[in-house]
């Protein structure tokens, strides 16, 4: 099969420009370093990321930094599906520049869904938060967008837990202290297998369902393995509006 057939496959790619890589690839190693002079960064089960292929990085969310630190340091460079509100200014700019995929978390944004699909089916990597916002980290609210790529593209999900990019108590945009410790646990994969046209919602709520359970044993393990705890909730008034339509009672 043709990358130009499957690119006209629906959800329709063949119409959609693939993010910026120049960025993405060449800045890695110096940002890498740049971070390492403020923070220790230890990262376990990189073999666990397919070194070829279609690859969605799921990840539990605590901190500002989280995007960054994946898309920097995960064994391949990672398209990340970051909030749009956050595309302003410099910042945006750059984001942009990094190959990073603006999304609306609050209405349907059919362009970050093709984009991140476009990746996919060109063999890249796209990273995704399910629970929609930073929090404890621990997995209570779930939305359907990592089953739903891997559906669509029949994309390897590897979980990614991270540990140590908030402090206990820490507010919402706050840094890890100077000198501390972040860990980034890269999970055994998990396959999901291509759910051809058309895709129920029923589908994707059973796949984020099965996906979410899974996450959650990897971070009873990553937890076990790394003697580390995540941070807790966030400062009360700290916590971000929830689209719903995920598939626990929290996000719904």
């Amino acid at each position: 099969m043709t990358g130009g057939s499957v690119h006209e496959q629906r959800p329709r790619t063949d119409g959609v420009r693939r993010p910026r890589r120049w960025l993405l690839h060449g800045a890695r190693p110096f940002c890498a370093w740049l971070i390492r002079r403020r923070y220790q960064v230890v990262v376990h089960g990189a073999e666990h990321v397919p070194a070829t292929g279609p690859v969605v990085i799921a990840a539990n969310h605590i901190g500002v930094i989280d995007g960054p630190l994946m898309a920097i340091y995960a064994p391949r460079p990672v398209h990340a599906l970051t909030k749009i509100e956050m595309f302003r200014g410099f910042l945006g700019r750059f984001l942009t520049a990094a190959g990073q995929i603006p999304l609306d978390r609050f209405a349907t944004d059919p362009r970050a869904v093709r984009t991140s699909v476009h990746v996919l089916r060109e063999g890249g990597v796209v990273g995704i938060f399910p629970e929609g916002a930073r929090g404890a980290g621990e997995l209570e609210l779930f939305h359907r967008g990592a089953a739903y790529l891997a559906l669509t593209t029949g994309a390897t999900i590897v979980p990614l837990m991270m540990f140590g990019t908030r402090e206990p108590g820490g507010s919402s945009s706050s840094l890890p202290r100077k000198r501390g410790t972040i860990e980034l646990v890269f999970c055994p994969p998990y396959a999901v297998d291509a759910v051809s046209w058309p895709r129920t919602r029923d589908d994707v709520g059973e796949a984020s369902r099965l996906l979410r359970a899974r996450m959650l044993a990897d971070l009873q393990e990553s937890i076990r393995a790394t003697g580390r705890s995540l941070p807790g909730p966030l400062p009360a008034g700290q916590h971000e509006p929830d689209p719903g339509g995920g598939v626990t009672e929290k996000s719904r």
